[in-house]
This record gives structure tokens, C-alpha cells and sequence, in this order.
């Protein structure tokens, strides 16, 4: 029956009721975590906290802590079919008994400490962003993407030692298994040098900083060669993730930004310039188009007013006159939508001011000629 339904654990025995124990802490621990999130979303409101994160920080710690009590009353449960439970003779258990030569094995421990290894660097990764946080809560020059590079330098190095100790568990001696792996290990450096690249490539660019998260970039795609605007998001070991203006996110490697030509419009601060090209007819008043062009720039508001706003001649063209108008701003995300503000104003003021855009056409003169043998020239199809 159910109710007389056992399985083994390790050196001890689970029933039913013990199982029916482990199923209620895991419902009440999913209800404390969102009594907690309701909580923090209640009681962290302050101003002071401006980094975005912070709050997911405190909650992941609370977790982790709520995780580990929740471990503690499941192990008590064996107490109901087991008379006597030690936490040593848990785990000493062997999952995996010693082979011949004794160097590898697997115990309960084993399993354990490494899991309690990797939550531990996760609690010290998320004690590092808090820690971050209130250290440079005030100050104006650290932001989202200065953040980010310490975060992840920390996880990096954090993760490192966790493997290395969670090697050091299982495998006695790493020497054996590192000569026994250094062919496997030149082999993959062969097969995965594009990968060890953007790797590579992904450790540059935290420590140069001249991409980081948050940055607005433009770059080509490597493919097709087409122009690509976006917002940096993410900045992981081997690739990045781009934000582009339509709202899709691209998975781009990190070597196409260091190895290819990146223009940063976050790196150099201040306004940048735009331009807006046009063409307007022969015998048009040059004067009044530059004095409209420049109207239209000023109106709106994003346009820098102490930054001068130029109109000039590029070229006399086959069939109009090429002008171009040239006009600073600030917020270089939405560049796009303030040229096509700006265009629709300029059209505005042309049609109040008789001035017209010209578009290509071609006029062919036919030639008054007498060519009495092309009117002796029969055609086949009129004769059948």
C-alpha cells in the first residue's frame, strides 16, 4: 500500500509520511519566498537605493538562507523511521565506492560540499553586489555598466575557486587528471579556437572598458553588412547581448566587438552631431531654404540651441541641388525619431513656401527628320 511504501536514502530509509514531509516544506518554503518578495517590494522603497538590483540582491540572500533551512527540517524527517540519524554517517555513505587505487570516489559528503560550495559562492556573489551597491550609492560616476564589470569579475574568479575545490573533493590527486586531459585539452583548443576567441575577447572588454553594459553602439553585421544600432545589455564570457531599436535581441560574439570597427555613441559625452540630407529644384531661393532648414532644426526641442545649426551645398546634381542640414542633440537612442520629426517640419514648411522636392525624370526629344526609307519598310505581320 501507499502508506507502506519505502525507498533508501544514503544509509537511511524514507516512508511515505517522510516524503509527504519533504512535499509540505517545499510548498511552505515557495509561500515564504513570496511573503518575502511582497515584503521587500513593501519595505525597500527608499531613495537611496538607485542601483537597480539591489532589491533582487536582498532577495536572492533571503533565498538562499530560506533554502538552507528548508535542507535542515527535510534531514530532521528521517527521525519518524529511523531511530538514530547522524549527520557523519550521512555522510560518509559512498554513492560511488572506492576503485582499486582509492583515488576516486564519491560520498554524500562529496555531494554536499560541492553543492554547499557553489551555493556559498552564489551567497558571497550576491553579499558583493550588496556590498557594491551601498559603497557607491553616492557616487554620480558609477553606473549600471561599471557594475556590471565588477560583478562579473567577481563571479569569474569566485567560480574558478569553486571548481577548483570541487575537483580537489572528488579527484584526491588533480595531477593524474590534468596529464591524462592535456590531449583532450589541445584538441579543443584546435576545434574551439572561435570560441577560447570570444572568450577571450569577452575578458578584454571587462577590463578595458570601452564597452560596457548600457553603452549605445553601431556596428555591421558580419554577414550582410547591414548598419546595426543597439543598447548593450549583457556582457557574458563569450558572447554579448545587443538591444536594437525595433526591440529584438541580438546574441552577438564578443570578438565582433573588439576585433571589428565599433563606434561607441556612449563613450565620448556631450552632444553628437546628425545630418539630414535633401534635394531641392534649380532656381530655387537658396537663401530661404537655409533660413526654413534652420527653423525646422530649432523647433524642436531636443536640438541643442548653443551648438550652431549649419546648412551647406554638397553638390550640384544631375537634376537637383544637394544640401545637407547639420544639427547637435543629446539623446542619441531616439537620433532617429528626431530626424523624422525634423523632416516632417521641413515638408511643412516647404509646401507654406512654394519650395519643391524634385524627383528624377527624363524628357526625350524626338528629332524632325524625313526618313522616307523607314516608310518604305513593310511590315510581315501586316502582310498575312
Amino acid at each position: 500500500m501507499l502508506l507502506f511504501f519505502e525507498f533508501q536514502i544514503g544509509p537511511y530509509t524514507a516512508t511515505f509520511w517522510i516524503l509527504l514531509i519533504w512535499i509540505a516544506t517545499i510548498i511552505l518554503t515557495i509561500i515564504l519566498n513570496k511573503f518575502i518578495k511582497r515584503m521587500l517590494k513593501r519595505h525597500l522603497k527608499k531613495p537611496n537605493i538607485k542601483i537597480k538590483g539591489t532589491r533582487i540582491t536582498i532577495l536572492k540572500v533571503l533565498n538562499q538562507l530560506l533554502i538552507v533551512g528548508a535542507f535542515v527540517a527535510g534531514f530532521q524527517a528521517f527521525r519518524i523511521s529511523n531511530k538514530i540519524i547522524s549527520i557523519r554517517e550521512f555522510l560518509s555513505y559512498d554513492i560511488i565506492p572506492k576503485v582499486a587505487d582509492g583515488k576516486f570516489h564519491i560520498s554524500m559528503m562529496d555531494v554536499l560540499t560541492i553543492f554547499f560550495v557553489f551555493a556559498i559562492s552564489r551567497f558571497l556573489i550576491n553579499i558583493f553586489r550588496l556590498y557594491i551597491d551601498r559603497r557607491f550609492k553616492d557616487n554620480d560616476d558609477f553606473d549600471e555598466g561599471t557594475r556590471f564589470v565588477y560583478i562579473q569579475f567577481a563571479k569569474y574568479i569566485i567560480y574558478v575557486f569553486a571548481v577548483i575545490f570541487s575537483l580537489q573533493i572528488v579527484f584526491t590527486d588533480l595531477s593524474g587528471l590534468v596529464v591524462g586531459s592535456a590531449a583532450i585539452f589541445a584538441a579543443l583548443a584546435l576545434g574551439l579556437q572561435g570560441m577560447f576567441r570570444d572568450m577571450v575577447s569577452g575578458i578584454v572588454l571587462l577590463f578595458e572598458g570601452t564597452i560596457k553594459v548600457g553603452d549605445i553602439v553601431r556596428l555591421f553585421s558580419p554577414v550582410t553588412g547591414e548598419e546595426i544600432i543597439g543598447r548593450v545589455l549583457k556582457i557574458n564570457v563569450r558572447t554579448a547581448k545587443v538591444e536594437t531599436r525595433d526591440g529584438n535581441t541580438l546574441v552577438i560574439p564578443n570578438s565582433l566587438l573588439t576585433q571589428d570597427q565599433i563606434e561607441n555613441w556612449t563613450f565620448s559625452p556631450g552632444h553628437t552631431r546628425f545630418h539630414i540630407t535633401l534635394r531641392i529644384a534649380y532656381g530655387t531661393d537658396t537663401e530661404l531654404v537655409k533660413k526654413l532648414l534652420k527653423q525646422a532644426a530649432l523647433s524642436h526641442p531636443e536640438v541643442s540651441k548653443k551648438k550652431p545649426v549649419t546648412v551647406r551645398i554638397l553638390n550640384f546634381g544631375e537634376y537637383a541641388l544637394e544640401m545637407e542640414l547639420l544639427f547637435w542633440a543629446n539623446q542619441k537612442w531616439f537620433a532617429e525619431y528626431y530626424k523624422s520629426e525634423i523632416r516632417f517640419e521641413i515638408d511643412r514648411l516647404f509646401k507654406q513656401n512654394g519650395i519643391k522636392i524634385p524627383f528624377p525624370q527624363r524628357t526625350i526629344h524626338m528629332a524632325n527628320e524625313n526618313r522616307p526609307e523607314y516608310d518604305n519598310v513593310k511590315n510581315p505581320e501586316v502582310e498575312k
